[in-house]
């Protein structure tokens, strides 16, 4: 799995993504309050770049499967990299609004693009474990960005650091570079298992799909239309969504209440590192251990385990145990994520495969934006303790629809 292609994605991904992650916090707040954003404002326009790729990445990840994915991989970074040279030139609020919805568009293309690439890469029964690895360099952006947000504040304005944003944003383009140029191969009609996609016929993500390339209207409805049908796509993505709407809420209103409760600061913020670094450590290993059981298993132990880490983080004066449901929501994660897009991949026809994880991040973006609006609707009639353990009911239930679905389809 470590191929040369694996690898040169891996690490165009990791530099589009730590870059982007500077634009966002502490960036980016800082820089809309000096243009004058507070309050609602302020909030939309840090959460409306997620809100692009809720409409935006079922189309791309249509079109790659339709014109290849390393022409897309090329756009996408296009948008990561020269987007933010025009941070410089806004001056009220509405624009930036705007030109988070034009930034929003890069992680919009390259999210289902490089997914649906990394799953035509897997052999045998890697999938998982490959996507977690991967996946690695994707949360190793969200460790490194803000640090290095906050350290280049120190000595330089916010606008400033846009423009260093896209400076380190046009070296991915060396990696992408390194990618083996596009040989097409067709796809042979009626066997669209992974089995047969995996034979070495051409490049993965560059083959002409069933005349995809002379007739793309009606390939780009088909493909919708089979995404749309499957029934893995809906329920590991609905999913997926609950559990971010439970870990979007905790990160949205745990600092809140556990400075409430005198909790300090600095035991806030290990709370949320540990959580991200047990997810990112996690991801190969939880990801070879879902190859082995099952990807129907692993998302629903994933599940169980993110629901008992809910009501844990209710107690917030217990001292360092208070970073015992921390680790549990980074090994829940790591079990979640990468299983679930391993059991779309392997449902999925090939010729639709960037449908199906396009149609999943949308659904991901879901829960990232009603997180934190349906968990201050929750918190305002149930409380902060009562809004988790409604939020562990939930998952729990989820996940037994999960299994009742999984049986019904044996």
């Amino acid at each position: 799995m470590r191929s040369r292609p694996f690898l040169n994605l891996m690490l165009a991904d990791f530099i589009a993504r730590s870059a982007y992650q500077i634009g966002k916090t502490p960036l980016l707040p800082i820089f809309a309050a000096s243009l004058g954003a507070s309050g609602a404002w302020l909030g939309m326009i840090v959460s409306i770049s997620t809100i692009t790729g809720l409409f935006l990445k079922p189309l791309f990840g249509i079109l790659s499967d339709s014109w290849g994915r390393r022409l897309w991989l090329f756009v996408g970074a296009g948008f990561f990299a020269f987007v933010p040279f025009l941070y410089r030139f806004i001056t009220t609020p509405d624009q930036l609004l705007l030109l988070r919805l034009l930034h929003g568009t890069a992680t919009a293309i390259y999210g289902p693009v490089t997914l649906a690439y990394i799953a035509e890469l897997a052999q045998g029964r890697s999938l998982a474990a490959g996507i977690g690895t991967f996946e690695m360099a994707r949360s190793g952006g969200y460790i490194v960005g803000p640090a290095l947000g906050g350290w280049l504040l120190l000595s330089m304005a916010a606008v400033d650091v846009f423009t260093v944003i896209g400076l380190l944003s046009c070296a991915m383009f060396l990696p992408l570079l390194w990618l083996p140029p596009a040989r097409k191969a067709p796809v042979v009609p009626g066997d669209p298992s992974r089995a047969q996609r995996n034979k070495g016929e051409g490049l993965p993500g560059q083959q002409v799909l069933g005349g995809v390339g002379t007739m793309p209207a009606l390939n780009l409805r088909a493909a919708l239309v089979e995404a749309t049908r499957l029934p893995a796509v809906w329920l590991t993505g609905g999913l997926e969504a609950a559990a971010f709407v439970a870990l979007y809420t905790l990160k949205a209103f745990l600092p809140i209440f556990a400075l409430e409760a005198g909790v300090s600061v600095a035991l806030v913020g290990l709370f949320f590192s540990l959580s991200e670094a047990v997810h990112v450590l996690g991801k190969p290993v939880c990801g070879r251990l879902a190859d082995k059981l099952g990807y129907l298993r692993a998302i629903s132990l994933g599940m169980l385990l993110l629901a008992a880490a809910l009501p844990l983080a209710r107690s917030l004066d217990t001292g360092a145990l208070f970073l015992l449901p921390a680790g549990l929501l980074g090994v829940a994660q790591a079990l979640v994520f990468p299983a679930a897009k391993a059991l779309i991949a392997d449902d999925i026809s090939a010729d639709n495969l960037g449908a199906g994880m396009g149609l999943l991040g949308a659904l991901q973006n879901v829960g990232k934006v009603a997180g934190p609006v349906l968990g201050g609707f929750a918190i305002g009639a149930l409380g902060y303790s009562g809004t988790l353990l409604a939020l562990s009911a939930i998952l729990i239930a989820s996940t037994l629809t999960l299994w009742l679905w999984s049986r019904r389809r044996k």
